[in-house]
């Protein structure tokens, strides 16, 4: 089997930035070889003095990106490009300012013909840091887009006051503790913060903050709660010993069926009792994916896993984990 090709999703809300990045993307000389996908419904997307014809789904771009505006169906478009696999190294899709990256995820967990060939390298959203709060209390679109992410880059630091970036940060770490923040000024990024990130790789899957865990280890206490309104947050549990694969696999599935809409994130890894591996998956909504570790080895055996959601109960959730231990 050929090696799958990464995929990067773009997201953002409206007037965050992301075109910028895109052009630059498009434009910049950095040697990649990209395919880029673009979702727009009406809005100002790529600058249309780089794209010479547009009737054609799919154009080249002068420093070797492809592009192509997706008017229909992703899978499909992504089988067009696959024709044409000689000329890209990675596929980055721009989703639209008012989209949830849900589904486009879920394309590629989903369909057996797109796992095989694609595999999603992390989803990066891009903020506004000096108007986000306007959207956060108001938008269930923007929240959801930074509950996604794998990165999350704050861009217009430059027309912010730096204390209110700072205490931005911090509500954003409370509702999303897996995502690296990057500050920014006109989407001015190292592109491998961007291309390279591996958030879905499950062998990064827990190269969590290492203070994410702290203080709420099973005792249901939190000190990342400080907005006590806050819809979308993450829930940390970690515990020591073994688990139960048939009582973990309920749990899970029956938290899948009942909470699925709500859990925007999972990532995890466990030790199943009588398993020398680590068990590592994640999940979006109600897709969970999950993979050989390789051997624990020396390390101590530990479960960790992370929510992030709407309206979780961290209590209950610590709880039904606790009742899979072996």
């Amino acid at each position: 089997m050929s090696a799958r090709t990464p995929v990067t999703i773009l997201t953002g809300f409206l007037g965050a930035g992301k075109t910028t990045l895109l052009n630059r993307i498009l434009t910049e000389q950095h040697g990649r070889r990209i395919a880029v996908i673009e979702n727009e419904f009406g809005e100002v997307g790529i600058d249309h003095e780089l794209v010479v014809n547009t009737d054609e789904e799919i154009f080249e771009m002068n420093n070797g990106c492809i592009c192509c505006t997706v008017r229909g169906d992703l899978i499909r478009i992504l089988g067009r490009l696959m024709k044409r696999r000689d000329k890209f190294d990675r596929v980055l899709i721009e989703t639209t300012g008012l989209a949830d990256p849900g589904p486009v995820v879920q394309t590629f967990f989903m369909d057996d013909d797109m796992k095989e060939k694609f595999v999603v390298d992390a989803i990066v959203t891009v903020v506004d840091a000096k108007h986000i709060l306007l959207h956060l209390d108001d938008s269930d679109e923007a929240r959801e887009q930074i509950a996604f992410a794998d990165v999350l880059l704050l861009n217009k630091c430059d027309l912010a006051e730096p204390a209110g970036v700072d205490g931005l940060e911090r509500r954003l770490r409370g509702m999303n503790a897996l995502a690296k923040i990057h500050r920014t000024t006109h989407g001015a990024v190292d592109l491998e913060k961007v291309l390279a990130v591996g958030g879905f790789n499950l062998d990064h899957a827990m190269e969590l903050d290492p203070h994410f865990l702290d203080g709420e280890t099973g005792d249901g206490h939190d000190h990342h709660h400080h907005h006590h309104d806050e819809e979308i947050a993450s829930v940390g549990i970690e515990a020591g010993g073994d688990v139960d694969g048939r009582k973990l696999n309920a749990w899970l599935s029956e938290l899948v069926r009942t909470k699925g809409q709500d859990i925007f994130r999972t990532k995890g890894v466990f030790a199943l009792a009588g398993n020398p591996d680590r068990i590592i998956f994640q999940g979006v909504h109600m897709l969970i994916d999950g993979a050989n570790g390789g051997p624990w080895g020396e390390r101590p055996r530990m479960n960790r896993l992370v929510f992030i959601g709407r309206n979780l109960d961290r209590e209950a959730l610590n709880a039904g984990f606790r009742d899979c231990l072996a």
